[in-house]
């Protein structure tokens, strides 16, 4: 799916404060990107991707997730707004058609971060901390 078609959607479906934090995530993402000699495009879609399950309510997510056979953690069951980074990798390989590993996993761990993050995981993972919004 391209990326102006995916950013129409995301308009529509985020609440406004939501899609203006995404879109900050996504320049952010670009400009780290730029200054680290990462891969621009795949930056700007995982930026534009990471809060695209964050219009669920945390049952809504946590069933979800549940439905898709996404692993739940104990920690995500007593707090299911931590699932939007997992259900949100989930809805941008099967809804927006990613299917790049690189950028799944960031999307994945942007919230929690892990061991070993490569340097797109880094870069969403500040940028969404750092965004100017």
């Amino acid at each position: 799916m391209e990326r102006e078609e995916i950013q129409k959607r995301l308009k529509k479906e985020l609440d406004k404060n939501r899609y203006e934090h995404t879109l900050g995530v996504e320049f952010t993402c670009q400009a780290l990107a730029m200054r680290y000699g990462y891969d621009l495009d795949k930056a700007d879609l995982a930026g534009l991707l990471h809060d695209s399950a964050k219009r669920f309510e945390d049952p809504v997510m946590l069933q979800k997730c549940l439905d898709r056979n996404i692993p739940v953690t104990a920690e995500e069951e007593r707090d299911p707004s931590l699932l939007h980074a997992k259900l949100g990798a989930w809805m941008a390989e099967h809804k927006y058609e990613v299917d790049d590993p690189e950028i799944l996993s960031a999307i994945t761990c942007h919230t929690t971060g892990k061991p070993g993050m490569s340097l797109l995981d880094k870069i969403l993972y500040v940028a969404d901390y750092i965004e100017p919004r």
